[in-house]
């Protein structure tokens, strides 16, 4: 795929402590063949191409000058052959939706359907392995601020992700 026909994902950038915590639990319990890409949190799966001017133009009205979005660390969750981690953010959760509308008859169905947002830190593995981590994670799980830095848009390649452009929150 070239640049003018791969597919769009949007994601949320966590602060460095946060990521780091993330992708450290991801490179640790995610397949190693199957893990391509780092931690994050996806705000869309699948976006067309041709809106990538409008779309880098609105994320930047999102995110230029405005503090970070609150959110959360606030649980972890079974994916049933993976964890995640839930995130809460009422004030992320608004940008989204903001996107959402402007580019509703666009949204596959995927992203049509309510947001979940969540960190992978496995996926694809014997559910038998997922129960054990999702025990693990849950006895020592403690609720905590997560630092949302900024959002980036990405062409996806089959398993790879190539950045397109980072818009960073203000501090």
């Amino acid at each position: 795929m070239t640049g003018t026909d791969a597919p769009i994902i949007v994601s949320a950038l966590f602060g460095d402590a946060d990521f780091a915590f993330f992708n450290g639990l991801r490179q640790a319990h995610f397949p190693p063949e199957r893990n391509v890409i780092d931690a994050h949190l996806t705000l869309f799966h699948h976006l067309p191409p041709s809106i990538v001017g409008e779309l880098r133009h609105r994320l930047n009205l999102e995110t230029r000058g405005v503090a970070r979005p609150k959110a959360r660390l606030s649980g972890v969750m079974s994916l049933g052959r993976g964890v995640a981690f839930r995130i809460e953010s009422p004030e992320l959760e608004a940008i989204r939706d903001a996107l959402a509308d402007a580019f509703s008859g666009l949204l596959t169905p995927q992203d049509r359907q309510g947001w979940r947002p969540h960190v992978t830190v496995q996926n694809k593995v014997d559910p038998a392995e997922a129960k054990r981590l999702l025990q693990k994670l849950s006895d020592e799980f403690v609720a905590r601020p997560v630092v949302i830095s900024g959002i980036a848009c990405w062409y996806y390649r089959g398993g790879s992700w190539e950045l397109i452009s980072r818009h960073m929150f203000a501090r």
